[in-house]
């Protein structure tokens, strides 16, 4: 009788012991603690709750150190059953008794089903021809030598340790499956977590990893069928049989699906309908039963209803999305509850059993990784490539534990020997991410198809600074997108480079710093805007960046991002927009977690030789409706404002993702705080756009001035530059000096939580006097009238208005210029440009902004705001001006 079968009939038994249960609760007596045959519903649901608490507890803590999620299931799973809190007098009776454990595994056996159906849904036998013939190899030498390996090794445990009764040919079979076999799911997720899946190294182990796991299910299909059938006529049948169904599902089944999946037009859309999802139940179910009644295990029909899946259009990712969650969160844990029952670490109680159980886990791993490491040499991969594929080759987990349960469940093993196997399951996938990042660490890597940095090998972050700092004019660019919701800022600043393009100059010299030669103001220093040329595009680099979850779906968007970027709405979109703006768009994908967004905008920059990144921001639209009045959006208002229905905690997380952004990129850097746009007056047919740029000195500033004038060359764009002089006052007593201001930062960081740390930078090489000189070089070069200039600069230059304005409160200066500039402008949007400041900084304004906060009666006591927009950009964020804020800072 098969699995399914079994299950149903204990349940049956169950519930036919009382023919008309009476209906009781709490008020009655009821205890739900306890199993009731006709109500099994309460005990279950305390079952879940405690299984998916305890699981999510470990799975946090052992995520610290790069776990997967499996290990903390089955350590979970192991907790709960005799070896520690079956210790506990009267536990497994009130927890988990008897009666209640068929329900128990029925539930856990659909989840298992459909777990298995994602499992085959990850398999894309196109991964396969990516360095086919090393793959192949790789594969085969880690099959056939750990296969013969694990039946040499079962045939000295079945004399230790197994009973003579047990079949000593079904053993020798189960112990070379579960030495033999990779864990395809766990191997996906650990080289994801890990960054190796867009390398060489990674996109062999996963091939080989796909032909291992395929040839270790169809044997382990063999050991369940040659259990079952009990003699070998009857195993001949369940063979015959299994192989045909696997013929009819792979062609003519899988044909019949895709060609509905087509008709529907759900293959097109990439999202299967309702109908359609039907259709894959009932398949996944169906397959299930068959495979169960023929004398195969379940779980084999539901790995074959997933590799008929079509993988076109990301429609495989779209039905994983609408079933993991359920599987993963409850599903999967209860089936390795059910094991970690069945598991007793006390069993293994003399020297004798450990060291079998050590000498498992040692022939297990020399036996996959020596022999794909000698495969990988020989392939011409170096020491540590060759390394870290038999690491990654010798990993367990999921596939190794639902073998080792079907041979406890068939009689084969017993609990001291199914403990030994699952220790060593444990073990070994618990050492493979550790072995792997230290034999192949991140500067050893080399992505699949590169033979190096597009920027040329050898090129460090120093030659990259220089390298942007030469640049004045800028021609390349870089725009991060992680949300649809950024894509109008995106465009709002991006379309803004539709002006003739420009190239820079071979000789055109760096304006964030001054060289020795250039200390005393000369005009022979003075930097030169290279000449407007007509023909030359402007480029811009995408990144599109999708963050990688422990879901089944987002691991499936890594293994496919190079397919996915072709059709990812955001990049679609924002493609069409560059192309009609007559802009060179470039895109890429990157699916990495939320805490190395930062690392891969730097490792981006780097590769496209970015001049510029820019990162939009706008959360969650234009305007937000307030009553009888509309105010602009300002996606800070969750730290200031205590409204309700405002976010108060995602500001300041991606406060901390944008200082880590300024921090690790190794370029100039634009932060683009998207206001909205106003809507603009049609009898205004030309100029639609201003600029306002307070100049307080400093490369930061200097940054935002030249690319002021770069986008002044568009004819619909003017601005208004105004030289900020901070002059001495009483009234902000006391005024602090810069220095003084860092040491009072400093000594307030040690109070501050590291989700808040700033980002206050050296002066390098530069020195304060070498700055100002810098400053007053390139004010004159653009503000004299005197100076000679191409025509295109010299038109550039007319749309822009030059002023100074001295103030002992300079912050409420240039707040009271925006709203005037905002007056003056009407039928226009405004752009307020500042500099981030935060290095080099000409004076402190901290003092003035607090007094600001304070003035609008806001929340204080966050510095998040001032440390990721500097002092200047914070002001007009916390005085509600509704102009757009373009935040800058040069590279480092």
């Amino acid at each position: 009788m098969g699995q399914f079968a079994n299950d149903l009939a204990g349940i049956s038994r169950a519930l036919m012991r009382r023919a008309a249960p009476s209906q009781s609760s709490l008020f009655s007596g009821l205890n739900p603690s306890k199993y009731d045959p006709s109500n099994p519903m309460p005990l279950w649901v305390i079952q879940v709750v405690l299984i998916i608490a305890f699981t999510q507890l470990l799975s946090l803590i052992l995520g610290r150190i790069r776990q997967p999620r499996v290990i903390a299931e089955v350590i979970g799973g192991v907790l709960f059953g005799p070896t520690v809190l079956g210790r506990i007098p009267g536990f497994t009776p009130a927890i988990f008794p008897e009666a209640s454990i068929p329900l128990l595994s029925l539930t856990s056996t659909i989840g298992l089903v459909i777990f298995l159906f994602l499992v085959g849904l990850e398999i894309d036998v196109r991964i396969i021809k990516r360095n086919i013939k090393a793959s192949i190899t790789i594969s085969a030498a880690g099959l056939v030598v750990p296969l013969g390996l694990g039946a040499a090794l079962g045939v000295g445990i079945h004399r230790q340790f197994v009973h003579p009764s047990v079949n000593f040919g079904y053993f020798v079979l189960f112990s070379s499956v579960t030495v033999g076999i990779t864990a395809f799911p766990v191997l996906c997720r650990i080289l994801t977590e890990t960054k190796l899946l867009g390398t060489t190294v990674g996109v062999v182990t996963l091939s080989a990893g796909v032909g291992n796991d395929i040839v270790g299910w169809i044997l382990l299909a063999l050991a369940v069928a040659l259990v079952n059938a009990g003699n070998g006529i009857t195993a001949l049948y369940v063979l015959l049989t299994s192989v045909g169904f696997v013929l009819f599902m792979l062609y003519p089944v899988r044909r019949v699906y895709g060609w509905l999946a087509t008709r529907t037009g759900c293959l097109e859309t990439g999202q299967p309908s309702k109908t359609m999802m039907t259709l894959t139940f009932l398949i996944v179910f169906v397959a299930a039963f068959f495979t169960d009644i023929i004398g195969v295990h379940p779980i084999f029909g539901g790995f074959l209803a997933g590799l008929i899946i079509p993988h076109q259009n990301g429609y495989a990712i779209a039905v994983v999305e609408k079933l993991e969650d359920l599987v993963s969160i409850i599903f999967l844990p209860l089936y390795f509850t059910l094991s970690g029952l069945q598991t007793n670490l006390g069993l293994l109680n003399n020297g004798v059993t450990w060291g079998w159980t050590f000498l498992l886990c040692t022939v297990s791993f020399l036996g996959k990784s020596v022999p794909c490491f000698t495969a990988a040499k020989l392939f011409g991969f170096n020491l540590r490539e060759s390394a870290a594929i038999g690491a990654l080759m010798s990993c367990k987990g999921l596939v190794e534990l639902i073998g080792l349960n079907i041979g406890l469940q068939a009689g084969i093993l017993d609990t001291r020997t199914f403990s030994m196997f699952v220790v060593h399951t444990i073990i070994l996938t618990l050492t493979t991410t550790p072995i792997t990042l230290w034999v192949y660490p991140p500067e050893y890597r080399t992505l699949d198809g590169v033979a190096g940095d597009r920027l040329g090998s050898g090129a460090d972050e120093a030659t990259l600074a220089r390298r942007f700092s030469e640049t004045e004019v800028k021609t390349k660019f870089a725009v991060i997108l992680d949300k649809i919701e950024q894509l109008p800022a995106a465009m709002t600043l991006t379309q803004l480079l539709q002006s003739p393009a420009v190239m820079p100059s071979p000789s055109s010299s760096p304006i964030s710093t001054v060289s020795d030669d250039q200390k005393a103001p000369d005009d022979a220093a003075i930097p030169t805007l290279p000449v407007a040329v007509a023909n030359t595009r402007i480029t811009i680099d995408v990144l599109r960046l999708i963050e990688l979850t422990d879901r089944t779906s987002a691991v499936l968007k890594s293994h496919a991002a190079e397919f996915i970027i072709h059709t990812d709405p955001v990049v679609s979109v924002f493609r069409t927009f560059g192309n009609l703006s007559r802009m060179v768009v470039s895109a890429a994908l990157n699916v990495v977690s939320h805490d190395e967004f930062s690392s891969s905008i730097a490792a981006h920059a780097r590769e496209c030789g970015s001049q510029l990144v820019i990162v939009p921001w706008c959360r969650g639209g234009g305007t937000i409706d307030e009553g009888p009045t509309t105010s602009v959006h300002n996606p800070f208002d969750g730290i200031f404002n205590k409204a309700a229905g405002r976010d108060q905690t995602s500001s300041v997380v991606y406060s901390n993702f944008i200082r880590k952004v300024f921090s690790d990129t190794p370029t100039d850097v634009a932060l683009f705080v998207d206001r909205g746009a106003s809507s603009f007056d049609a009898s205004v047919p030309l100029a639609i756009q201003h600029l306002f740029l307070p100049f307080f000195g400093g490369p930061d500033d200097r940054l935002a001035l030249s690319f002021v004038v770069q986008l002044c060359a568009n004819p619909t764009v003017t601005a208004t530059v105004v030289r900020m002089k901070k002059t001495a006052s009483d009234e902000l007593s006391p005024v602090n000096t810069v220095e003084e201001e860092k040491a009072a930062a400093a000594v307030s960081a040690m109070h501050d939580s590291l989700t808040l740390a700033d980002t206050v930078y050296g002066n390098g090489n530069t020195t304060r006097l070498e700055s100002e000189t810098a400053d007053t070089l390139l004010w004159d070069r653009y503000a004299s009238s005197t100076d000679r200039h191409s025509p295109a600069i010299t038109s550039a230059l007319g749309r822009i208005d030059f002023s100074y304005q001295s103030s002992s409160k300079p912050l409420h200066a240039v707040l009271d210029r925006a709203a005037s500039e905002m007056q003056w402008i009407s039928g226009r949007t405004l752009v307020t440009i500042v500099g981030r400041s935060r290095r080099l900084a000409t004076e402190s304004h901290q003092a003035e902004l607090r007094q600001i906060v304070s003035e609008r009666g806001l929340i204080t006591g966050s510095d998040s705001v001032p440390r990721t927009l500097g002092d200047v950009g914070a002001a007009l964020v916390v005085s509600g001006a509704s102009a757009s804020i373009l935040v800058m800072q040069a590279c480092l």
